[in-house]
């Protein structure tokens, strides 16, 4: 068993304050439209064991969920708190993004609309607006097992693999995932590449983007990539929605 010290100094107060950061994105994720279904998840490292983590059940509404549902998932795949029903995507995916990345405290993915018409294209995300900077060398592209359901822990390895120290990955066919070192940095990459994949949509539809030169756009990521500028750019999303 690990322990892992929260900055807080209390591991229950650390728990409590991330599974309702964790609500509060699922709730926000659902009112910005990116739940469609059942599909999606997010998920947090619970502070106390590094091997388990927090994640939404298996058929409520990202906008209903509430912390008593919540549901607790060691890496092997066994639901330790809950009773209601686990996703076994969101096992597979973030078992092996967790296991993998000791760094990650959260993850989020669903299929949101722009960035799941982006991955069917299999290309990278190129740098072509300062806000796409945020993701320069930063978002991985993962094209094996494309459109099929993930389920499987090796494919979840696969992707957590090409995911490597990574803030985002585009899969084809499939989505999008984004980790960070919060709840709050987590989602706000994942609203920032959905809108980034959108963006891309639009100005492939018009013409030709121009692409941001290296330099600028390793200046702009300086600025707006690391996972702090997450968690701050987040926060004005909470107060939008009524969750600062």
């Amino acid at each position: 068993m690990t322990i892992v010290v929260p900055a807080s100094g209390s591991v229950d107060d650390e728990r409590v304050g991330r599974k309702q950061a964790l609500v509060d994105a699922l709730n926000i994720f659902g009112n910005l439209g990116f739940a469609e279904g059942v599909p999606g998840h997010i998920t947090v490292r619970d502070p106390e064991h590094a091997d388990r983590f927090w994640v939404n059940p298996f058929g409520i509404s990202f906008k209903h969920v509430t912390v008593d549902q919540l549901l607790q998932v060691d890496h092997d795949g066994n639901v330790l708190v809950g009773d209601l029903p686990l996703n076994r995507a969101a096992f597979a995916i973030h078992g092996a993004i967790h296991a993998a990345r000791p760094d990650v405290t959260a993850a989020c993915h669903t299929h949101a609309t722009y960035s799941k018409a982006f991955s069917s294209l299999g290309i990278p995300l190129e740098m072509i607006t300062q806000d796409h900077c945020q993701f320069y060398n930063d978002v991985a592209l993962h094209s094996d097992d494309g459109g099929a359901i993930v389920t499987d822990p090796d494919a979840g390895r696969r992707l957590a693999a090409s995911l490597g120290d990574n803030k985002a990955l585009i899969h084809q066919n499939h989505g999008v995932i984004t980790v960070g070192e919060s709840v709050d940095s987590a989602a706000w990459w994942f609203i920032a590449l959905e809108r980034a994949c959108q963006t891309s949509l639009l100005a492939m539809a018009a013409g030709t983007p121009k692409v941001i030169p290296d330099d600028y756009a390793q200046f702009s990521y300086d600025q707006s990539g690391y996972d702090a500028a997450g968690r701050f750019q987040f926060g004005a999303i909470r107060q939008e929605h009524g969750r600062a």
